[in-house]
């Protein structure tokens, strides 16, 4: 028997999966780097907290025992400032040597997978616009997903994952640190599946959660503007449906691409918000005065460094942050109160929300407090004392007993959700031309 010749990467260029294995390659090696270049950031922190802790104990010292402690000091120091040296230089060996592993070859891309693109959306979510500013393999571009993987923007590429579309679609756009996956949570019917049944195609979007709210807001518009002109059958009416960030992007996609002319603006029958935190989410407002708190003292700064370096997307939370304005030229930790301007619903649509509270009734203190667990009732609503987004009271659903991922996969919600989108009492406006193939 003839024994195989020896792998080598020519050949697996040359595999028709090359660009596949390639991308698995990037995207283990930058988990690899990215995962100890932060434990090495964190032990810096640690090595800064340490040295403000000791420093702060050997000034009492010196108080009672005069200079005799500055050579103790010295020693202490010198000892402490090489241990974490070390500990530090050895981190970045290890990101290296550990990114070694991904020239072992494997057929999937992280990415494409439900475990692998679950972390990097984790990553994305906390970091996420700083792996977009040096482009890394792990900032998740914007992309349509079927079974884990990005379908192009292209006539063929379309057809070939929507077999069966229907003239009415769905564009269902996940949460924070969320990928397309979350919306199979629980044990219940996906909401695809039972629209499916109604004669609606759900498309799954997958975006980077730590860019600019609105930034990825333009991008979707944009996105659904190509999708809509080369969607296999005319299409006849367009749905948004949104979690948490995923209700603020659906938004900002319909004032930029009202604002930029786009013709699928006008196909939009409605919009569903679960748990969207419209009027902003306590706990970011909570860490952004507690960062600022951490700063003040050496011995806790580090503490603080690390919350300010939450991204972009998690700052928007603070005051449901949907447009460009709200943003730019303003210091991200600044203390006073954060810009939210007052940006309408989409005209000639109907716009739906779901709220959850952990208690039956939303009234109940707890939920008073803490919602849903991320998000409150009065944020969901759009509605408080000083701001109004524009829901109609009507268009409201409350769950009780409930909780923020409870909205992901609700047979309650599911049994809405064709009534909401079906519409069909409604005359549909002159469909788009479609593009030449």
């Amino acid at each position: 028997m003839t024994a195989a010749p020896p792998f080598s990467y020519d050949d697996e260029r040359s595999h028709p999966d090359a660009s596949t294995r390639a991308e698995r390659r990037a995207e283990i090696r930058a988990l690899s780097e990215l995962g100890l270049v932060e434990l090495g950031k964190a032990s810096d922190g640690i090595h800064e907290t340490h040295r403000a802790i000791s420093d702060r104990i050997f000034k009492t010292l010196r108080w009672g025992l005069g200079p005799t402690v500055a050579p103790v000091k010295a020693v202490h120091d010198a000892i402490a400032d090489g241990v974490y040296l070390v500990v530090g230089q050895s981190m970045e060996t290890a990101g290296k040597v550990s990114g070694m592993a991904a020239d072992l070859p494997m057929k999937q891309a992280p990415s494409s997978t439900k475990v692998g693109s679950t972390i990097i959306a984790a990553v994305n979510g906390v970091i996420g616009d700083e792996l977009d500013s040096y482009q890394s393999p792990l900032a998740d571009p914007l992309s349509i997903r079927v079974d884990g993987e990005p379908v192009p923007l292209a006539d063929e590429a379309l057809a070939a994952a929507f077999p069966n579309a229907h003239p009415r679609i769905v564009v269902a756009i996940h949460g924070l640190v969320e990928t397309e996956h979350a919306w199979a949570w629980g044990e219940s019917e996906p909401y695809a599946d039972s629209l499916e049944r109604s004669g609606v195609t759900t498309v799954f979007l997958r975006y980077n959660t730590g860019r600019h709210i609105s930034t990825n807001g333009r991008d979707v518009a944009e996105l659904i503007d190509d999708l809509v002109r080369r969607w296999p059958v005319t299409v006849e009416s367009v749905n948004l449906l949104g979690h948490s960030m995923g209700g603020l992007v659906a938004r900002s996609a319909a004032h930029y691409g009202l604002g930029a002319g786009h013709g699928w603006v006008r196909l939009v029958r409605s919009t569903v918000s679960l748990g969207t935190p419209h009027l902003g989410a306590p706990l970011e407002q909570l860490v952004h005065f507690g960062s600022a708190g951490l700063m003040k003292l050496p011995e806790t700064r580090a503490f603080g460094r690390l919350l300010r370096r939450r991204s972009s997307g998690i700052r928007d939370l603070r005051a449901g942050t949907i447009v460009d304005e709200d943003w730019a030229g303003r210091d991200p930790d600044d203390l006073a109160r954060a810009a939210a301007a007052e940006v309408p619903l989409l005209p000639g649509a109907d716009h739906y929300f779901v709220s959850a509270t952990v208690t039956r009734n939303p009234r109940h203190p707890l939920s008073r407090v803490i919602g849903d667990g991320l998000v409150l009732h009065h944020s969901a609503s759009g509605t408080n004392s000083t701001r109004h987004i524009g829901f109609d009271p009507g268009n409201g659903l409350h769950l009780g007993r409930s909780t923020h991922f409870t909205l992901l996969n609700s047979p309650i919600i599911a049994a809405k959700l064709p009534t909401w989108f079906a519409l069909d009492q409604l005359p549909m406006p002159e469909p788009l031309p479609q593009l030449p193939v």
